[in-house]
């Protein structure tokens, strides 16, 4: 990133955001719930989330970079009962978690550039304005979040301005390093090169299921990530592809079953929770714009786990799918509205399932029995933007199986959501 001497060392405000979301449940057909249920009875609930992103110059390679976020609110159903939670700006265990503001991202940045040929940069939350060279080598190490560099996706990967439901923003059977608040520390480095980007990325996985306490050392407990990514130029298709494995101290789904049954008990994967475990995954993407600089567009995800080792970290998926578009609202007289349509297939492995169908609970799930279906998902949103700043949202998602309980639902939700943004 180029800079002028004067600027080296002088912090710089990237961006500041304040994201209302709002939704309602109505009631669902349900003959028993768990401890893990969606709350069949119906549910309103609210969030709110404030960031402040700075970032800093240090050399003409070297960038410092420095978020801090606040969170209040709930998810509705106390963020539980689906693999597919409706509401991607809230944070799971919400209400347990301190009020006060707290550092998101604390990282520095290292470009080595490796051709001639540049890209124009506009400040940014995380990305300070300047030339970026096309090709080069790029380092990036501390605290950060691990979806901010992989499984990207142009139309879907902000609950703040697209998609709200999390099958929608990255492929839930990816299960990435994080924390309760979706952070984690490591180190990242990327290879751009032509068409082609390839990163590859090491991070430290939580101590216990969706925890927020980080495990160390990284060489005991982390998650290692590798993507390659093509695209030929910004209004191009893109198509990434993107490979996973997760150490960490897991439980497996049969073991826990098998304790179960000898202790005829109700099976408890934490209990087998033991230091070496392992999963791994895989995970496909494609963007493809279509009209309006690519402001209307379709994308697809896909995605699937090895599903024996215990689900950890983002949510209880081991094969998932996913399809949809946006249109611009320029077809409409309306150049910065946005209109948005998806569907999402979440699934199970025959070990997750019967696990849950003893009666045993996730981090998210546990109705206490299961009659499996796939999880099914639809949503559709309108972001209307009301000043240079401001943008107001509708949303609905309607959710068949919640869970992946044929017994239970179907479920609707309605949302209403206010973004600001400088």
């Amino acid at each position: 990133m180029q800079a002028a001497d004067s600027d080296y060392f002088v912090p710089q405000l990237l961006g500041a955001q304040y994201t209302l979301i709002e939704q309602w449940q109505d009631s669902i057909h349900s003959p028993y719930a768990g401890p893990k249920s969606l709350e069949a009875t119906g549910n309103h609930e609210r969030t709110h989330t404030f960031g402040a992103y700075f970032g800093m110059p240090m050399t003409a390679r070297l960038a410092a970079f420095f978020d801090v976020e606040m969170f209040r609110g709930e998810g509705v159903g106390g963020s539980k009962g689906l693999a597919g939670l409706t509401n991607g700006d809230a944070i799971r265990g919400g209400g347990t978690l301190s009020r006060y503001a707290y550092v998101a991202r604390g990282f520095l940045t290292y470009d080595i550039p490796l051709g001639d040929t540049t890209t124009k940069l506009k400040r940014k939350m995380d990305q300070l304005p300047g030339d970026q060279p096309n090709d080069r080598l790029e380092f990036k190490f501390g605290l950060l979040g691990v979806n901010d560099d992989f499984d990207q996706s142009r139309y879907a990967n902000s609950a703040r301005t697209q998609f709200m439901n999390w099958s929608l923003l990255n492929s839930p059977a990816w299960d990435y390093a994080a924390d309760t608040r979706g952070y984690t520390v490591g180190g990242l480095v990327t290879y751009a090169k032509g068409s082609w980007i390839w990163r590859y990325g090491v991070y430290q996985m939580p101590s216990k299921a969706n925890g927020s306490r980080l495990e160390g050392p990284i060489n005991r407990a982390n998650e290692q990530d590798v993507q390659l990514t093509w695209q030929r130029s910004p209004d191009s298709t893109t198509i990434w592809l993107l490979a996973y494995q997760n150490r960490a101290d897991m439980g497996i789904y049969d073991d826990a079953l098998r304790i179960g049954e000898l202790t005829q008990t109700t099976p408890d994967i934490q209990a087998d929770d033991r230091d070496g475990r392992h999963k791994y995954g895989f995970a496909v993407g494609t963007d493809v714009p279509l009209a309006d600089h690519g402001d209307t567009g379709l994308f697809a995800r896909g995605a699937w786990n090895n599903g024996q080792t215990e689900s950890f970290a983002f949510t209880e998926a081991d094969r998932t799918g996913s399809i949809g578009g946006q249109l611009s609202g320029i077809h409409w007289s309306r150049s910065d509205d946005r209109l948005g349509i998806a569907l999402a297939v979440n699934g199970l492995s025959q070990s997750h399932r019967a696990y849950l169908a003893a009666g045993g609970s996730g981090f998210i799930l546990g109705d206490g029995a299961l009659n499996y279906g796939s999880e099914q998902i639809a949503e559709a949103y309108y972001a209307a933007k009301v000043t240079s700043f401001a943008t107001i949202s509708a949303d609905f998602q309607l959710i068949h199986n919640p869970g992946y309980n044929r017994d239970r639902g179907p479920a609707r939700f309605l949302g209403a959501r206010i973004h600001l943004e400088y």
